[in-house]
């Protein structure tokens, strides 16, 4: 807590400033909670003091391992100037983008209706009543290079305030309105059929054919497209749409942006050929790695897809899991102050800890130089150091060096090893160790499809640790969930994210352990959900609880970015429980938010990618098979393995244990015929709503799956 200021050189006393974030739990807040800022957490309190003083709101959104958020805490929030104008002119709050992303989705939309733009930090003007009138991001302290600094920009929003107001709320008035317009449908009916393809010829588009992925720089790894890929190849038989899948997980695996040495993607890349990082790694980038790795081997059998998912995984444990079983939320871009330095090296600092076969081979894989292979993204010139990367590949550099190829690759390896170790010596990035359940829900989901991807009990114990986790302490005393955990105190109530991805995280959970109280909550949370956040207008779910007097209004979110929507995800798993279930009520709900989708999916479908992997599951070839058999035996295991391992992502699958399963009988109402046959486990398979004669034989249930045999 920041103490009182001194007294003016003229005498005049200045009045008592009090932060008040030392008590919070989010890091982000702690970071700035010795500031000379005086700081509110978002609270009815900070909203009536700025009602009581008639001051404007200044609202700052960030997250902990965001370096521009560092920056710009060091150069102003830090500084007593830029504190005296805020203290003295505005009430100032904090938010933590990541504890309260309902916020920070209102003001991003807020911002880019405002300026055009948006990211983080985020910087909103607005009136005590919550509406935007001016919106930023980064803000230096002193206005420079043609970017309006705080010192020049709070004087002039407090001179606009007492002297032009109602300019000022006439744009509020505006944004406001539109922020708080109902949500429509634009177009009656359901996507067309033709939708799938238009998504895929949208991303055909966009693709870059040289370094993979899609668009320009800056370019962010978007696993949803990647996977909707890899379900248009399956549902299609286009190769091209693998080719693309298969090249940009490849030229992410290879550039900077992956982390060579301790494993886990990085947050996106700077430039276009995935090489020069935004150094952060958050949780959700690894989750939907893991999934669309996972995925990709099972399609390939790549070595290098498996690995990397692998190595993600090996990352997460290591270094982003509780003692408890939860997953923490991000590590920092950010070491003693600079950004990457965790992660970069001098060609002297190579040289001097590896041996010189090692580092012959890997200063040439990963283009090691004294001038540096890094570019510093803000100066865009080199500053002497490399990033670790494979700019040529073991075959390449075996041919170059004349070495046999499997002695490169353990050249690199060792000297990989080597380096791992000496980059442990140096002062790490820090944790944000929150736990949030709706990443949690996704890590839980990557857990579960690599438990059977690779066959892991290992995998799939920590899937289930996570989730008994988050159900037994991420909720409240009526059940609901709650968003937030750390030093043992769950908190804010649970939004739309939680409780879709969450479900997801069960309903992959239920496929990997056929345990169905899995099967049962993923139920029991999409059904809170429809209760608590569903639209009855528009069919879809707001992200936050509607009509709250905490927010001026409330979003639904369809589109799918870094992370996929809460509307998006609750379209799959309710496609996927219908299915699983045969309750129409499921079917009914997915058909209402398909409208919802119609027009935005049908302006740009590339936008809403996991939908449209969603929408094909739920007009494609639809695949459902029951397994009779006791879940012990060898016989049922052998019929469940290629269900398991084989990339079928229109399929469901069911296992009905002749022990009996009253929660099972009570979900599904599987036909009483579905029973073993002979004494031995038995496969029921419909594929596109016809049902084959059941089969005890392994082979024949592939066949009527159309699963070909691969070679590992």
């Amino acid at each position: 807590m920041s103490g009182d200021k001194a007294g003016s050189d003229s005498g005049t006393e200045k009045a008592v400033h009090t932060n008040r974030l030392v008590d919070e739990q989010s890091p982000y807040l702690i970071q700035h909670a010795h500031n000379p800022v005086n700081w509110y957490p978002w609270s009815d309190e900070a909203f009536e003091q700025a009602e009581k003083e008639d001051k404007p709101i200044f609202l700052s959104i960030g997250y902990a391992t965001c370096h521009w958020c560092h920056v710009m805490e060091r150069e102003s929030f830090s500084d007593d100037e830029v504190a005296d104008l805020l203290n003295e002119h505005f009430i100032s709050i904090k938010v933590d983008r990541e504890e309260r992303p309902d916020i920070d989705q209102l003001y991003m939309t807020a911002s880019q209706l405002l300026s055009g733009s948006g990211g983080w930090p985020l910087s909103i003007f607005m009136t005590p009543g919550k509406k935007p009138f001016f919106a930023a991001t980064y803000l230096p302290k002193e206005s420079n290079y043609g970017r309006a600094g705080l010192m020049d920009i709070l004087p002039r929003i407090s001179a606009m305030w007492h002297g032009e107001r109602e300019r000022l709320l006439s744009a509020a008035d505006e944004v406001a309105s539109r922020l708080q317009a109902p949500v429509k449908k634009e177009r009656p009916g359901r996507p067309g059929r033709n939708l799938p393809l238009q998504c895929y010829e949208e991303l055909l588009l966009q693709f870059d054919d040289t370094n993979g992925g899609f668009g320009a720089a800056p370019k962010f790894p978007l696993h949803s497209q990647i996977m909707f890929l890899h379900r248009y190849w399956r549902w299609s038989g286009s190769e091209k749409a693998l080719q693309m899948s298969q090249k940009t997980l490849e030229r992410i695996a290879a550039g900077g942006i992956y982390d060579h040495l301790g494993f886990g993607f990085h947050r996106y890349s700077t430039d276009g050929r995935w090489l020069l990082p935004h150094f952060e790694k958050m949780l959700y980038d690894q989750a939907l790695a893991v999934l669309s790795y996972s995925e990709a081997y099972q399609v390939t059998r790549s070595e290098l897809f498996g690995q990397v998912a692998k190595d993600c995984l090996a990352y997460v444990e290591r270094e982003m899991t509780s003692e408890e079983g939860g997953f923490y939320s991000a590590q920092d871009a950010e070491s003693g102050g600079e950004e990457g330095r965790y992660y970069l090296w001098t060609k002297e600092e190579i040289d001097s800890l590896l041996d010189p076969e090692e580092n012959r081979v890997f200063s040439l894989i990963s283009h090691i130089t004294t001038p540096g292979n890094f570019i510093d993204p803000v100066l865009g010139a080199r500053n002497g150091t490399n990033i670790v990367h494979v700019a040529i590949s073991h075959r390449q550099a075996a041919r170059t060096l004349g070495l046999p190829e499997r002695e490169v690759r353990e050249l690199f390896d060792s000297a990989r090893k080597r380096l791992f170790l000496a980059r442990k010596e140096r002062a790490p990035p820090r944790n944000d160790d929150k736990i949030l359940t709706d990443w949690n829900g996704l890590m839980i989901a990557a857990y579960a499809f690599a438990a059977r991807t690779f066959g892991s009990a290992d995998y799939l114990a920590s899937a289930e640790k996570a989730a008994a986790f988050v159900m037994e302490r991420m909720r409240d005393r009526e059940g609901r969930l709650l968003h937030r955990y750390r030093n043992g105190e769950a908190g804010i109530a649970g939004m739309a994210p939680d409780y879709a991805f969450l479900a997801w995280g069960l309903l992959e959970l239920y496929r990997a352990s056929f345990q169905t109280q899995y099967l049962e909550q993923a139920i029991n949370l999409m059904d809170a959900l429809e209760a608590g956040f569903g639209d009855a207008r528009s069919g879809g779910y707001y992200t936050a609880v509607p009509g709250s007097k905490d927010l001026i209004a409330s979003r639904v979110d369809l589109y799918d970015g870094a992370l996929p929507s809460a509307n998006s995800v609750a379209y799959t798993n309710l496609i996927r429980l219908h299915m699983l279930t045969g309750d129409a009520s499921f079917q009914q709900r997915a058909k209402r938010l398909a409208g919802l989708f119609a027009g935005v999916a049908g302006r740009s479908p590339a936008s809403c990618t996991f939908f449209c992997s969603g929408f094909l599951a739920g007009t494609g070839h639809t695949e459902q098979v029951v397994i009779a058999g006791d879940p012990r035996s060898e016989n049922t295991r052998e019929l469940i393995e290629p269900l398991q391992t084989e990339f079928l992502p229109f399929l469901t699958v069911l296992l009905r244990d002749p022990q009996g399963d009253p929660v099972l009988d009570r979900i599904a109402r599987l036909p009483s015929s579905h029973r073993m046959l002979d004494g031995k486990a038995t496969a029921y398979v419909c594929r596109d709503h016809t049902c084959k004669a059941p089969t005890t034989d392994p082979a024949q249930m592939r066949s009527l799956l159309g699963i070909e045999e691969k070679e590992e």
